[in-house]
C-alpha cells in the first residue's frame, strides 16, 4: 500500500527524522493561506502516488502567497502525467505547501527487501535527487549498501559506515547516520516494503532534512497498523481495484485487451509474458490467491468483465491450496447467468484438475480449454484477433 508524501513525512517525524514544516491544501485559497502562515519562500508539491513530479511540473518554488495560489490552481483537479503514472496521469486532489530549504547538498537514502539475501538492504548514495534506477544504470559504484539482520536489525556501526562513505564532514555524518538509524526503525516497525528519502538535503547549518518521503507498506501486515491502513487514498485507486479489495482479490489495470484471472503473482507475470509472446497484450490481471472460494471467483470474474477494454478472458490456474474444482464451479456460476459473448480460454493444472475440467466441459458454456501454457496463449491471441476482425 502506498501513501502520500505528506503522510510519509508525518510517519518520519514520529520516528525522529527531521522534515520541513508544511501544510496540506485542497484548494488554491488554502495553499495561499498556508504560504502566508509558513513564511516565504515555499514549495508547492502535488500529492499523487507517483514519482517524477518535479519534471512533470508538480513541484514549484514560489516567492509569494499569490504565486502559491496560482501554482495550486494549476495543479489541483487536473491530471499530472509522470513516467510512473502512464499517459492518463493522476488527478491531483491535494498539494503540500512547505518551507523552502537552503540546500547545500543532496543525498539518497532507501531501504527495501533484498530477496536474494532474505534481508533488508539499506542504500545510500551521494547522488541524491536522481531516480535510484538511473543511478544504478549509470553509476552503480555510487550506491553504497548495508544488509540488516532480520533478527538484530541495523547496527549502529553500519549506519555510521554508510554515512561516512557519502564524503560528508563529521557533524553532518553523525546527523545522516541518525537519520539512517531512524529510517530503519520506521521501515521495520511499520512493516514497509520500501522506505525512501530522495533527496535527504544537507542544509546550510550541516543538518539533514528529508525533503521528500516515500513509504510503501506491506498489505499483508496492515492488520497490525489500522492507523496506517486508514491513510489509503481512494482517489488514487481505480473503482475496480477498490471492488477487488472488498473480496481480498488483487486487481491491476493494464493497457491491453486480454483479461487475466490467475492465482499467484509469479504465475501472473508468466501469463502476461506468454500473452505478449503470442501477439496479444493483457488488459489487466486479477490474482485470486490461494484461498479463494466460489464466491470470490464469481466476484473476480465480474470485475474482469467490468473492464471495457477486455476482448477475451484467459483463466490460468495452478491448483494447490486453491483446488481446480472450486475454481471451475466459481467460473461456471459466474458465467451461467450473465449475458456476455467474450471468448474464455481456461488452462488448469494441479489439485483436482480432472474434476475441474469435467465441470467445465459439462457446463455447456463453450469454454476453450488448453492443456499447456503455450497452447492457451495461442488460443487467446487467436480469439483476440478474431474479435478485432
Amino acid at each position: 500500500m502506498k501513501i502520500h508524501e505528506f503522510q510519509a513525512k508525518e510517519v518520519f517525524s514520529s520516528f525522529g527524522i527531521p522534515v520541513p514544516t508544511g501544510k496540506v491544501a485542497a484548494t488554491p485559497a488554502e495553499a495561499r493561506d498556508a504560504a502566508r502562515a509558513l513564511g516565504l519562500p515555499v514549495v508547492v508539491k502535488a500529492q499523487i502516488y507517483a514519482g517524477g513530479r518535479g519534471k512533470a511540473g508538480g513541484v514549484r518554488l514560489v516567492e509569494s502567497a499569490e504565486e502559491a495560489e496560482s501554482a495550486a490552481a494549476a495543479m489541483l483537479d487536473r491530471p499530472l502525467v509522470t513516467h510512473q503514472t502512464g499517459p492518463e496521469g493522476r488527478i491531483v486532489k491535494r498539494v503540500l505547501v512547505e518551507n523552502a530549504s537552503d540546500i547545500e547538498q543532496e543525498v539518497y537514502l532507501g531501504i527495501t527487501i533484498d530477496r536474494a539475501r532474505r534481508a533488508p538492504v539499506v542504500m545510500a548514495s551521494p547522488a541524491g535527487g536522481v531516480e535510484i534506477e538511473e543511478i544504478a544504470r549509470k553509476t552503480p559504484e555510487r550506491i553504497f549498501k548495508e544488509w540488516a539482520s532480520p533478527q538484530i536489525g541495523l547496527r549502529p556501526f553500519q549506519a555510521h559506515r554508510l554515512a561516512d562513505r557519502l564524503g560528508l564532514n563529521a557533524k553532518t555524518t553523525r546527523a545522516v547516520a541518525a537519520v539512517i538509524t531512524n529510517l530503519y526503525r520506521a521501515f521495520a516497525e511499520t512493516d514497509c516494503t520500501l522506505a525512501e528519502i530522495n533527496p535527504l538535503a544537507i542544509v546550510s547549518d550541516g543538518a539533514a532534512l528529508a525533503i521528500d518521503a516515500k513509504l510503501n507498506l506491506d498489505d499483508n501486515a496492515l492488520f497490525r497498523h489500522p492507523d496506517l491502513a486508514s491513510l489509503r487514498d481512494p482517489n488514487e485507486i481505480s473503482d475496480l481495484e477498490l471492488e477487488a479489495g472488498k473480496y481480498n482479490l488483487n486487481y491491476i489495470k493494464l493497457d491491453g485487451n486480454v483479461g487475466c484471472l490467475v492465482n499467484g503473482a509469479g504465475l501472473a507475470m508468466a501469463t502476461m509474458d506468454l500473452i505478449g509472446l503470442a501477439g496479444a497484450s493483457p488488459a489487466n490481471f486479477l490474482d485470486v490467491g490461494g484461498g479463494a472460494n466460489e464466491e470470490m471467483i464469481e466476484h473476480g470474474f465480474d470485475i474482469l468483465l467490468s473492464d471495457s477494454d477486455v476482448e477475451a478472458v484467459f483463466i490460468n490456474i495452478f491448483g494447490g491450496i486453491l483446488r481446480c474444482d472450486i475454481l471451475a464451479r466459481g467460473i461456471v456460476a459466474a458465467t451461467r447467468h450473465r449475458d456476455f459473448d467474450l471468448p474464455v480460454v481456461i488452462r488448469l493444472e494441479g489439485t483436482n484438475v480432472e474434476e475441474g475440467r469435467r465441470i467445465l466441459a459439462e457446463s455447456g458454456l463453450g469454454f476453450r480449454s488448453a492443456s499447456t501454457l503455450s497452447e492457451a496463449a495461442a488460443l487467446v491471441a487467436q480469439a483476440v484477433s478474431k474479435e478485432a476482425a
